[in-house]
Order: structure tokens, then sequence, then C-alpha cells
């Protein structure tokens, strides 16, 4: 398999740093507001990395944290906690606000297929993990405490900008929106490791550290809960695109600086979703989410459709006229999966050359376009049912699209709605009729079909023989 890492800036095989695991970390939400569809994206893409790497074999152990404390409104480190800003919202606790948007960001998942990682740690949970971290960091010269905080030295690293070349300038005050100068800091890039009360007085959740009574940096938490559950080295580490600066840019800092060697080998980054104003964002009020979309009609599998027809790497433009036709071609796209009849054997050369059609898909830095096109492939190909079946079936323990279950319920409403509709009379002038296409006594088939017609009965011909319904 080959990935684009971030890190590299190209394509690399990927080979994992232990063969019986895969060490996978991701960037879990700030759970202060629902999901939106935007993040959903990233979260859909992530998910098809992982069930990629299950279906080529790897053995992927997953970790995912869960931000409920320490994300500022700005990435400079300034400005009120976004957990403290959903509470004061909904005038609820901190807490109450972090399970119920636990909660709420979970069922979004399930409706989406998205597997919920081996392991799920709320940041809150490892605040002695922050504390040692940062205490070693002080030791070593790599941090310093002034104004009641402490902030990470990044004059004490070789390269700081790791993902892109930016200039020492590209953090001076006022460049990017929402950034304030903290004249705390020694050099513009350095980021706190540990707030106390010095700065932020209305802070709902503090804890008692060597330097005050405080809370984590947000940038801490996910070096802090990948080393616990996944050890001191990583294989991939995913997240949003705007995760790359300053968030990861931070984690790599802090720690390889703690550990003393690389941490982490591969970096999976997905690109924004758009609309047409630009990156889909809660704080400009575009706020799409999965429950909205049901309530609009959609079913959340044309959403993910919808994302996997785009590359992970290409940013995606959201409108509801691409929506729509995403919806119909998955509508499209089960009705003929619905038409395949369990029969024949499997043809295991066919079998074989159709996945491997799909396995390359995955395995050119997870072309999930060219893996949906595999599908058609399969549908179109001349072998038998059970191998066409059969392939749906292994494909979509990735694409996870419920494509043999969404045609086994289409299946079931048509049967019903022609139980429904069910006329003995009709079904034996329709039978005449097909009997007499079969004798070629088009005549009298033509007659019947007009019969019909005055009765207001259309006649389908389909590949399983002759349809009608009422129009």
């Amino acid at each position: 398999m080959y990935l684009y890492n971030s890190l590299s800036r190209k394509k690399e095989k990927f080979v994992p740093n232990h063969p019986d695991v895969v060490k996978m970390y991701t960037c879990g939400p700030t759970v202060y507001h629902y999901a939106h569809i935007g993040n959903l994206r990233t979260y859909i893409m992530e998910d098809v990395l992982e069930k990629a790497l299950r279906y080529e074999g790897y053995n992927v152990k997953r970790v995912m944290n869960i931000t409920d404390v320490g994300h500022l409104a700005s990435d400079a480190d300034t400005g009120e906690d976004k957990m403290v800003k959903g509470a004061k919202r909904e005038n609820k606790t901190v807490m109450d606000i972090a399970r119920y948007y636990t909660e709420a960001f979970q069922a979004d998942c399930q409706k989406l297929n998205i597997k919920w990682p081996d392991i799920v740690e709320p940041a809150t949970n490892c605040i002695d993990e922050y504390i040692h971290m940062v205490q070693t960091l002080l030791e070593q010269g790599k941090a310093y405490f002034v104004g009641g905080n402490v902030y990470f030295d990044t004059s004490t690293l070789e390269k700081y900008y790791v993902f892109n070349d930016h200039d020492e300038e590209d953090l001076a005050t006022g460049v990017r929106e929402g950034v304030e100068e903290d004249t705390n800091k020694r050099n513009k890039n350095d980021f706190v490791l540990w707030f106390t009360k010095s700065k932020f007085e209305d802070q709902a959740l503090k804890w008692d550290s060597p330097w005050g009574v405080g809370y984590p940096g947000w940038h801490i938490e996910c070096s802090c809960i990948s080393m616990k559950h996944l050890g001191e080295d990583l294989d991939i580490h995913c997240g949003g695109i705007d995760n790359a600066f300053p968030h990861h840019t931070n984690e790599i800092a802090q720690s390889e600086a703690y550990l003393g060697h690389k941490w982490c080998n591969y970096w999976f980054h997905v690109r924004h979703l758009n609309s047409d104003s630009g990156k889909m964002s809660k704080s400009k009020g575009e706020f799409l989410t999965v429950s909205l979309l049901e309530k609009n009609g959609y079913d959340p599998m044309a959403y993910r459709l919808f994302c996997l027809q785009s590359h992970y790497r290409r940013n995606l433009v959201f409108s509801w006229e691409n929506l729509d036709n995403a919806a119909a071609a998955y509508e499209k796209l089960i009705a003929k999966i619905a038409t395949l009849k369990n029969e024949g054997e499997i043809e295991p050369m066919m079998f074989a050359r159709l996945k491997q059609r799909f396995a390359k898909a995955l395995e050119g830095d997870l072309n999930t376009s060219v893996a949906v096109t595999a599908v058609y492939d399969v549908l179109k190909a001349k072998t038998t049912d059970a191998t066409k079946l059969a392939l749906i079936a292994d494909f979509d323990k990735v694409l996870c699209l419920n494509l043999l279950s969404a045609a086994e319920n289409l299946r079931k409403k048509q049967a019903e709605e022609e139980a429904a509709n069910a006329d003995p009379e009709i079904d034996a002038l329709v039978a005449e009729r097909t009997a007499a296409k079969k004798a070629k006594n088009f005549a009298e088939a033509d007659r019947i079909r007009d019969l019909l017609k005055e009765r207001g009965i259309e006649i389908i011909d389909t590949p399983q023989g002759a349809k009608w319904r009422k129009v």
C-alpha cells in the first residue's frame, strides 16, 4: 500500500514499525457542539483507511481522543475555551455538554457506518500524563514558566515548521484571523503546555499542578493519549488538513522533544469540505449535520458515497445539487444490485481478477473513486450472479455503503408493493401478452398492451420478465 505522507510531501510505501500491529491515531472531536458534515468527511476517510488496512491483512489498533477541555477559540492559545463556550450557550455544565455531544457524535458515526475506534479517551482522563510530560520538558530545558503558564520553547528545535516552508513571520500578530499577541512568549511560535488560573479566571475545569491550579493546553492531549495507549512510536496519525498547523506541528515538537526520537512515520490529512462560499465551519454559521440531511430526506449512505467519489486529498465542494447527484447514483446502484440473484457458482478466476482492481485502488493512496468504480465493473462483468454478490460483499467491508442490505430491503419493498397491487385478472392478461410475444404474435401482444393502457396499466419489460404498474 502506498500513502501520501504529509510529512515528506510524497507518496510512500507503507511499512509499519511492528509486523503484528499498525498503530493508528485519530484526532477526535471537540465535543462542544454537533459535528457538521465537513468534520465528518474527515472521519469517513479515516474510517476507510482503517478498513482498507484491515482489508490488506493488517491488524490495526486505532486510538482517538475526545477533547473535553483545553481547546481554545484561537489556535494562538487565546480566547475562550470551546467547551466553556458550549456550556454557556446551553446553560449546562461542561461535563454535561461533553457527554451529550460525545453521544451525538457517536450516533452520527453509526449512521455513516464509521467504525468506533478501538480506544476512545476523553482528554480529562489524562491529567497526570500531561503534568508528567510538562515537568519532563521543563527539566530538559525545552519549556519555560512565565506569567502563570508553561510554554514550549520552539527555539530549542532544529526545525519547527515540519509540514511546509513557513517563514518566522507567518505567526506574526494579525497575520491569521483571531491571533492576539501573547507577551509572555519568548518566541512567536511558542505554545502553551499548561494554563493556570492567572490567565483564564472563568475556566470551569481546573486541576492542581506544580505550577498552580489550571488546565492543559489543547496540543498536549493528543501526544499523551497516543503514548498512553500506543507507546513511544506511532505508524499513522490522521486528521483534517486544518490540523496540520499548528496542532499537529506542535504535537510533533513536544512529542519528539520529550521522547528524544522520531515519533510518527506517516501523516494522513483529509482536505476540506467547502461550500460555494468557502470552507464549511461552525463559526461561519454553515452548520449542516447528518440529522439535517436525514430531515431533508437523504440517506446518510448517499453522503458517504458523495465523499467516496472524491479523493481525500482534494477539496470537495458541497451543494444540494451535488448531493442530489450522489443520492440518485446510490439509488441506481442499489437497484442494479437488487436485480442480482444468488444463482450459479462463484468463479474463482473472475473473482480474483475483479478483486485485484479494487485492491489496487485502495493501495494507490486510497483512491476511493476508483474503488467505487470497481463495483460498477463487477455489475457489468460477464460472470455469475453468485460471483458478483460475493465481490460486492467483499468490497463493502471497506466502502461500507450497505450495498447488499439496502438491495435486500429494496427487493422486499418491491415485493410488498406488488402484493398490495396484485390483480389476478391483470396478471393473466400480462401472461397472455408474454405468451403472444413468445409466439411472435405481435398483433395480439399489442392489442393486450393497448387494452391494459386504456385501463390505466403500464407494462414494463425487464430482464426478469414483464412487470405492470398503475399510472
